[in-house]
C-alpha cells in the first residue's frame, strides 16, 4: 500500500508540475501576443488579437483535461482498480453520447473548422446574421459577443449559416455632405483634398490611415442641395475617430467659405 501511495504521489506532483510549466509558458505567450483592441468602446469595428492569442485559452483548457484525466487514471491503476473496463465503458459512452447529443458534436465540429479557418480571433467584431458584436470569449462549441450597445450573445458554433468580420485588413467608409446648388464641386475637390493631407500628416491620426480622404464628387441631387460624397480607407476600428476628425475639418474648412451645409453621417463599409 505504501509503494502504491508513492507512485500516486508522484503521479500528481508530475501532474502538478506540468500543468504549472504549461500554465506559466501559455499565460506569457497569450499576454505576449495579447494587445489592446482598436476601436472606440461602443462602435463596431476593432481589430483583434493574433490567432495564436485566439487559440491558446482553448489549447490551454485541452491541456488541463488531458493531465487530469492521465493522473485519474494512473491514480486508479496504482489502487489496483483495472482501468481497462472504465476505458471501454468510457468509449461506449462517448458513442452513446455523440448519437445523443448532435447537436452538441455539431458546434464542436463547426468551431472547430471556423477557428482552423480562421474566420475570427477574439477582439473582432463579426455579424452571424441574427446577431453581431466584438467576440469576447471562444470556447469549445460557443462564442460571446459583445454587442456596441451593451449585449452579450452567446451563440453556438453549429447555428453560424454565414458569419462577416469587420476587423480584417482595411475598412472603407464613405461620408455624404450637402452642400448648396451653387456650390463648385471642383472646389469641394480641392478642400478634401487638403484635409486629407492634413489628416495624414497628423502623428496620431496619419498611422490609421491606409488611404487618404478624398472626394468622390457629386453623388445625387435633392430638392434642396447637391449631395457630394467623400471617402477614405483606414484600419478597423480607426475609422470613426478619424471620421469625426474629417467632419470637424469639413466644418471649419466650409465655414471659411461660407457654405451653408448639412454633414450627413454614415458607417459605411462599402
Amino acid at each position: 500500500m505504501s509503494d502504491a501511495l508513492v507512485d500516486i504521489g508522484f503521479a500528481w506532483f508530475l501532474a502538478y508540475l506540468g500543468w504549472e510549466l504549461a500554465r506559466i509558458a501559455i499565460d506569457r505567450r497569450i499576454a505576449a501576443e495579447s494587445g489592446p483592441a482598436a476601436g472606440e468602446p461602443g462602435e463596431m469595428g476593432g481589430s483583434g488579437a493574433t490567432r495564436l492569442a485566439t487559440l491558446l485559452p482553448l489549447a490551454k483548457r485541452a491541456i488541463q483535461i488531458t493531465i487530469a484525466v492521465i493522473t485519474v487514471m494512473i491514480t486508479l491503476s496504482a489502487l489496483g482498480i483495472d482501468i481497462g473496463p472504465l476505458l471501454a465503458g468510457a468509449g461506449v459512452v462517448g458513442i452513446a453520447v455523440g448519437f445523443g447529443a448532435q447537436t452538441l458534436v455539431r458546434d464542436v465540429v463547426s468551431g472547430a473548422f471556423f477557428l482552423m479557418d480562421d474566420a475570427f480571433r477574439v477582439g473582432e467584431y463579426v455579424d452571424v446574421g441574427s446577431v453581431k458584436g466584438t467576440v469576447e470569449k471562444i470556447s469549445v462549441r460557443s462564442f460571446r459577443l459583445r454587442h456596441h450597445r451593451g449585449p452579450l450573445h452567446t451563440v453556438p458554433f453549429g447555428e453560424i449559416q454565414q458569419l462577416t468580420n469587420y476587423s480584417r485588413d482595411w475598412v472603407i467608409m464613405k461620408l455624404e455632405f450637402r452642400v448648396p446648388f451653387d456650390t463648385d464641386p471642383d472646389q469641394v475637390r480641392k478642400i478634401f483634398k487638403r484635409i486629407g493631407q492634413d489628416l495624414l500628416a497628423n502623428p496620431e491620426l496619419g498611422p490609421d490611415f491606409i488611404e487618404p480622404f478624398k472626394s468622390q464628387g457629386v453623388f445625387t441631387l435633392d430638392d434642396s442641395a447637391l449631395v457630394i460624397r467623400g471617402k477614405f480607407m483606414a484600419k478597423p476600428g480607426k475609422q470613426f475617430v478619424a471620421r469625426r476628425e474629417i467632419y470637424n475639418a469639413v466644418q471649419r474648412a466650409f465655414a471659411a467659405v461660407s457654405y451653408t451645409h448639412l454633414t450627413l453621417p454614415t458607417t459605411g463599409h462599402e
